[in-house]
């Protein structure tokens, strides 16, 4: 049993505090680690090492910058297998999605690869007589992460190479149930060039996440996780000044119209719905079949549903792992369970399920629940589990209107091959991203990940171009270089002379 420590001015911190908390084994239900608890002077430690490395690395070359994004673009590559079994174990997601999450999130260090172009200021020649004005971007200073379980490496991927590229330096602080993927990416950072100091790991709970929004030395937080929370962060961080992202949860649709191949609907639907055990903000949890739709896609849900293979992660026969805990797997079979208590169809119960050696894991199966209603705690609650719930209109029009009627609004999805329809559908819905035959609609990392109403607060969605803005602030300089004597100060604006 080892114990996972910090990772602070580039190397591994014992910190100064002694409390812990039990890493398990998903699959198994063992505990394999333990992790150390931040006090609030661990953050404070690794917060005065990235002041300390910012006067440095923000003056260092945007060419020095993507050189050693370059180079953690390329360890990234070499060991995603690694980082991938070390997700699987901590996580209990399948070795396939957890490759997949890396990959995802490599994405936008890609994109960080290329910061110089998204950092082009404008340049103005002679604005007024003899004024040019130009502007340009400059970092924060020390920019936070606060992340969740369902992608230890992905989500925070989505912030810390934007922020570092951008001249800025870094505080983790990932979630304590899976905490080694961030300490093994901090050393391929420092494996790639990174200074000591720029990217610093933090582990810990409340206690940790309240000494970040609360540090003067603290310029942004970023946030994923759910909307109670995101509200907190927001609300407790923008009080000491901090710029905030502030990513909630989720309820996502997809609308399944009559005239879609249910059997593509249906492949589309399971792979969204089981993927990662459910445990995605992404994934779709409500199936919108409209008319005729429902019959034919309800019995191709359910024949795939049970065909879904659960297993522990390192299985390469398994598609779909344990969920991450125990109590979450209560949630998510107690969820089932009031839902036929409510009225609702069981179609599948994935309630109850034992895999052969894994006795004590957290598994739970695939459930498909037909013929729910909005006031249904099933289509109320955001599950964050493997249950996907089908809910039967009449029309588009009804569809949009379901969807809408929603306060989640992160992501959403159309089945058809009416073109008119998916103009109306992407034009009608209040949700940030939406997909037409794809489920999960996670934009590339050249555009920006955020939804609409209580699945963003706030309004700064994260990386792409919203990510660059929000990691850095912009000065616009004006400049006369007279001639000789110059003009004569006046009292007028300059462009008015």
């Amino acid at each position: 049993m080892h114990t996972i420590e910090h990772w602070i001015a580039g190397s591994p911190a014992a910190g100064c505090g002694s409390r812990t908390a039990p890493v398990f084994d998903p699959a198994t239900g063992r505990q394999r680690a333990s992790v150390l608890l931040a006090e609030p002077a661990d953050v404070d430690a690794a917060v005065t090492a990235a002041v300390k490395a910012f006067d440095s690395w923000s003056e260092s070359s945007l060419s020095t910058r993507m050189r050693v994004m370059f180079a953690f673009r390329e360890l990234l590559v070499r060991h995603e297998d690694e980082l991938a079994r070390i997700i699987s174990a901590e996580h209990g997601k399948v070795l396939d999605d957890a490759r997949g999450e890396v990959v995802r999130g490599r994405e936008v260090v890609e994109f960080a690869c290329g910061i110089a172009d998204a950092l082009k200021g404008d340049y103005s020649a002679q604005y007024s007589r003899g004024v040019d004005v130009l502007s340009f971007r400059e970092p924060l200073g020390v920019c936070a992460g606060i992340t969740p379980f369902n992608f230890p490496a992905m989500v925070p991927l989505w912030m810390h190479p934007i922020a570092i590229a951008t001249g800025n330096t870094f505080v983790l602080k990932p979630s304590e149930r899976d905490p080694s993927a961030s300490n093994r990416i901090a050393g391929l950072y420092a494996e790639a060039g990174l200074p000591g100091g720029v990217f610093n790991v933090v582990h810990g709970n409340k206690t940790a996440v309240d000494a970040i929004l609360d540090h003067p030395g603290i310029a942004a937080v970023s946030f994923v996780g759910s909307t109670p929370i995101a509200r907190y962060v927001h609300e407790r961080a923008t009080a000491t000044g901090k710029r905030v992202q502030a990513l909630g949860g989720a309820k996502n649709h997809a609308v399944v119209l009559p005239d879609a191949d249910p059997e593509f609907a249906a492949d589309q639907l399971i792979a969204a719905a089981y993927g990662s055990a459910g445990e995605r903000c992404m994934a779709v949890s409500v199936a919108v079949a409209v008319g005729d739709a429902a019959d034919p896609l309800v019995a191709a849900l359910g024949r795939r549903a049970r065909a879904v293979r659960v297993g522990p992660g390192d299985d390469a026969a398994s598609e779909m792992g344990p969920l991450v805990a125990q109590a979450a797997r209560e949630r998510v079979e107690g969820a089932v369970a009031s839902a036929a208590r409510q009225g609702a169809v069981v179609v599948v119960d994935g309630r109850g399920l034992t895999v052969p050696g894994h006795e004590d894991g957290f598994f739970t199966g695939p459930s498909l629940l037909d013929r729910v209603t909005p006031g249904m705690d099933a289509y109320r609650e955001e599950i964050f589990g493997p249950v996907l719930a089908v809910v039967r209109v009449a029309t588009l029009d009804a569809a949009i209107e379901l969807v809408n009627a929603n306060p989640y609004g992160n992501g959403t999805a159309l089945f058809t091959g009416d073109g008119g329809a998916a103009r109306r559908f992407q034009r009608g819905v209040q949700v940030g991203m939406i997909g037409v035959n794809v489920p999960v609609p996670v934009p590339m990392a050249g555009y920006s990940f955020g939804g609409w109403k209580d699945s963003l607060i706030g309004d700064s969605p994260i990386h792409g171009p919203e990510g660059v803005r929000f990691y850095t602030r912009p000065k616009v300089v004006t400049t006369r270089w007279p001639d000789g004597g110059g003009p004569r100060a006046a009292f007028a604006f300059p462009t008015s002379t």
